[in-house]
């Protein structure tokens, strides 16, 4: 399994970012997947997920309304488009897939997103 994150960057307050992963490794198609984030001194986490068809989505009360996660199944892609970005967005976001058959979660290497003036 390999995911790669990439879109990351500095970004001033109310701007517009659009994060990507590439999967590989794995049956994307099949798979729920989902981004993390991961601030400075914080714990790591999640901030949407999506179903394996893209109809299903669910997200973190702080982004409701401001981050829409789609993915492509044809490209093996996820994306993440974040709106009226806020510095308490700061953070390294991860691209993530659960295998629940071998009960085993996998990551990218991450990109960081700073929200600053």
């Amino acid at each position: 399994v390999q995911l790669v994150e990439s879109g990351g960057g500095l970004v001033q307050p109310g701007g517009s970012l659009r994060l990507s992963c590439a999967a590989s490794g794995f049956t994307f198609s099949t798979y729920a997947m989902s981004w993390y984030r991961q601030a400075p001194g914080k714990e790591r986490e999640r901030v949407t997920s999506i179903g394996i068809t893209g109809g299903s989505t669910n997200y973190a009360d702080s982004v409701k309304g401001r981050f829409t996660i789609s993915r492509d199944n044809a490209k093996n892609t996820v994306y993440l488009q974040m709106n009226n970005l806020k510095p308490e967005d700061t953070a390294v976001y991860y691209c993530n897939v659960y295998d629940g058959r071998r009960n085993r979660n996998f990551w990218g290497q991450g990109t960081q997103v700073t929200v600053s003036s």
